[in-house]
């Protein structure tokens, strides 16, 4: 017997390593684990939620029950592998075919849900992401504008530029020369 644990927050490899490593000192044996996913065996012993919850939000995570809930954090663990953890986004990716061809469920009904649960819509929740990712990569200042805007499917220079100056209220390159880039933890762009 298995039980699938849906978890918020867990963004990173680093974050499946801290709910593994939690999960097996509070002697549960997990089977698999992923992104905004745990899968335990409850064969050896009963699953204590509320000891689970607690240890989820000790570390800053989640546990999520509700449908809806679930739902929009595939939805965001899709989105943020696809620009934080992939090397670059092939041309022209189109975000509602990919998410509606994964959940397998319609894309305007993905949109409505997570309008409606997160007051923002998909698409800003991509455009955000793609900034954090921006300013992660102007940062380390090893890639030019150009291959930033090529790396994260922009159209063009002017493109990631206009998003930029729209989403932070300045230009990528004033961003590079400050001394302290204002970036956000992926989990918290919303």
């Amino acid at each position: 017997m298995e039980k699938v644990l849906h978890i918020k927050n867990m963004v990173c490899d680093r974050c499946i390593k801290v709910v593994k490593d939690e999960l097996e000192k509070l002697s549960y044996k997990v089977k698999t684990i992923k992104l905004g996913e745990a899968v335990i065996d409850s064969t050896t012993n009963e699953i204590n939620s509320d000891e689970i919850r607690k240890m989820l939000i000790d570390n800053g995570f989640e546990l999520i029950d509700d449908k809806n809930s679930k739902l929009i954090e595939m939805i965001k663990v899709l989105i943020i592998n696809n620009l934080h953890h992939k090397e670059e986004l092939p041309a022209k990716f189109n975000f509602p075919k990919y998410l509606s061809k994964e959940l397998g469920i319609n894309y305007s009904h993905l949109s409505s849900v997570f309008s409606s649960v997160e007051g923002t819509t998909i698409e800003k929740f991509i455009i955000k992401q793609k900034i954090e990712k921006v300013k992660e990569l102007l940062a380390y200042d090893e890639l030019t504008l150009s291959e930033i805007s090529y790396k994260l499917g922009y159209s063009s220079v002017q493109h990631l530029s206009n998003q930029f100056k729209h989403i932070t209220g300045l230009n990528p390159t004033y961003f590079k020369k400050l001394k302290e880039q204002k970036r956000k933890p992926i989990d918290k762009v919303i």
